[in-house]
């Protein structure tokens, strides 16, 4: 008896924007974990497919084949570019320290 497989695609599994925007955050929280930042375009091509790579084209006035390529294993995309997508994708990146409960007295 053979098994059927099927390719896995992120873009499916998010149902809604806040779906996408908890799994942005928890990937780059592991990135600042471990330096390792190399998941960072491939997920943002997924969300961007999960919301419609021809929307996200429009609205960051890219081309959805520089999209494609930019947020591919081996893409690597510019600052400027990946802010464009996060804003098409009513997405927002937050800045924390790293320190902030040390320095918080009352955190203690």
């Amino acid at each position: 008896m053979s098994v059927k497989t099927s390719k896995w695609d992120l873009a499916a599994t998010f149902r809604d924007s806040a779906d996408m925007a908890h799994f942005l955050d928890a990937v780059l929280e592991e990135a600042a974990a471990t330096g390792d930042y190399s998941l960072l375009p491939e997920t943002i091509g997924a969300i961007a497919r999960a919301r419609g790579m021809t929307e996200i084209a429009r609205e960051t006035g890219l081309s959805r084949e520089s999209l494609y390529k930019a947020l591919s294993e081996k893409g690597n995309p510019s600052f400027a570019t990946v802010m464009k997508i996060l804003q098409a994708l009513s997405i927002q990146l937050h800045a924390k320290a790293l320190s902030e409960e040390k320095d918080d007295p009352e955190a203690a």
